[in-house]
C-alpha cells in the first residue's frame, strides 16, 4: 500500500516536473518565436529597404542606358534622314535639270518639226527641189576638196555644147573631167511610198518614178558625156538616200539600165566616198609627182656632191703638202734655234776666258 502511494507521489512529481518543463520550454520557444520573428521582420524590413534601394539604382541604371540608347539612336535616324534628305534632293535637283532638258528637247523637237514642215512646202516645188539639190552638192564638194579649189572642181560649169552641168571634177587620168549633176524625183516617190494610197494609184506612180529616173539618166548622159571633152561617165546625184535606197533595192533595172548610159548614180554618202577616194588618188599622183622631183634634184645633188668630194680630196692633199712643209720648216727652226743657242754658249765661254 505504501508503495503505491510512492509509485503515485513519484508519477505526480514526474508529470509536475514535466508539465513546469513544458511550460518552461513553451516560454522560452514563445520567446525565441519572437525573438525569430523580431528578426524575420527586421530582415524582411532590411531585405525590402535594400531591395527597394538596388531596384532603384538599377531603374536608374537602366533608365540612364536606355536614355543614352535612345540619344545614339536619334543621332543616328537623325543622321539617316539628312543623309536621305540630302540624296533626295540631288535627285530631286536631277529631276528638275532633266525635265528642265526634256523641255529644250520638246522645244527643239517642235522647232525641228517646224522645220521638217517647211522643208516639205519648199520640195513640193520642181525649182526650190533643185536648189537644194544643188547646195547640198556643194556642201560635199567643199567639205571634200575645200572651197574654191579650182583646180580640181568648178560649180555651175559651162560646156561648149551650151549645157550647164551642176559640178565638173577635174579627176586625174584616166578618169578626168567628170561631169555632177543633181536630180531629186520626188513626188511620184512619196505616192509610191504612201501606204494610205490605194494600190493602183502607188503602182502607176511606181512606174511613172521609174519614168523620171530614165529621163534624168537620158538627160546626164546626152549632155554631160561630151566626147574628147568630158570622161566617158556621169554622176547623178540624189540629195536623198531614201530615193537612192529604194532605187537600189527595189529597182535593179534602173540601176542596170544607167550602167549602160554610163551614168553613175549616188547619194550623198556615197558620193562623199567617191569623192574621197578620187581625194586620196589625186595627192598619190602629186606625192609620186613631187617623188619624181625629189629623186632629180637628188641627182642633181649627188653630181654637185661628187664635185665637192673631188675638189675636197684636192685640197687635203694640198693640205697635208703643206702640213709637210709646216712640219719640216718646224725641225729645221728647231734645228737654227739650237744652233743659236749653242753659238750663244760659246761666246759667253770665250767672255769668261777673256776676262
Amino acid at each position: 500500500m505504501d508503495y503505491v502511494i510512492i509509485m503515485l507521489l513519484i508519477i505526480l512529481l514526474i508529470i509536475s516536473v514535466l508539465s513546469l518543463v513544458k511550460n518552461i520550454n513553451e516560454a522560452r520557444i514563445t520567446e525565441r518565436l519572437g525573438k525569430l520573428e523580431t528578426n524575420v521582420v527586421k530582415e524582411i524590413s532590411d531585405f525590402r529597404t535594400s531591395f527597394s534601394k538596388d531596384l532603384g539604382n538599377d531603374f536608374v541604371s537602366l533608365t540612364e542606358r536606355i536614355e543614352n540608347r535612345l540619344n545614339v539612336i536619334n543621332d543616328k535616324v537623325n543622321e539617316r534622314l539628312d543623309e536621305n534628305f540630302k540624296n533626295s534632293n540631288k535627285t530631286f535637283i536631277s529631276v528638275l535639270e532633266r525635265l528642265t532638258k526634256i523641255d529644250e528637247a520638246q522645244k527643239k523637237i517642235d522647232n525641228l518639226s517646224n522645220d521638217i514642215v517647211s522643208l516639205q512646202s519648199i520640195l513640193t516645188d520642181k525649182k526650190t527641189r533643185g536648189i537644194f539639190g544643188e547646195i547640198n552638192l556643194k556642201n560635199i564638194m567643199v567639205s571634200v576638196f575645200g572651197e574654191n579649189n579650182n583646180n580640181l572642181y568648178q560649180l555651175q560649169y559651162s560646156f561648149d555644147n551650151n549645157t550647164i552641168a551642176d559640178c565638173v571634177l577635174f579627176a586625174p587620168e584616166p578618169l578626168g573631167t567628170i561631169a555632177i549633176d543633181s536630180k531629186f524625183p520626188l513626188e511620184n516617190y512619196q505616192i509610191m511610198i504612201d501606204k494610205k494610197e490605194s494600190s493602183e494609184k502607188r503602182d502607176n506612180a511606181a512606174k511613172q518614178f521609174k519614168i523620171d529616173v530614165k529621163k534624168h539618166i537620158d538627160a546626164i548622159s546626152s549632155k554631160y558625156i561630151i566626147n574628147g571633152v568630158t570622161s566617158d561617165q556621169a554622176i547623178m546625184f540624189l540629195p536623198a538616200e531614201a530615193i537612192f535606197a529604194e532605187l537600189n533595192a527595189y529597182h535593179q533595172d534602173i540601176i542596170e539600165y544607167a550602167y549602160k548610159k554610163r551614168v553613175w548614180i549616188t547619194s550623198p554618202t556615197t558620193l562623199i566616198s567617191t569623192l574621197t577616194t578620187i581625194q586620196v588618188i589625186v595627192k598619190n599622183l602629186e606625192r609620186d609627182k613631187y617623188a619624181s622631183i625629189i629623186h632629180k634634184e637628188l641627182s642633181l645633188l649627188s653630181e654637185e656632191f661628187s664635185r665637192y668630194k673631188d675638189r675636197w680630196d684636192k685640197l687635203y692633199r694640198s693640205i697635208e703638202t703643206v702640213s709637210k712643209d709646216v712640219k719640216d720648216i718646224h725641225v729645221t727652226t728647231d734645228k737654227i734655234t739650237k744652233r743659236f743657242e749653242t753659238i750663244n754658249q760659246v761666246q759667253i765661254e770665250d767672255k769668261d776666258t777673256d776676262e
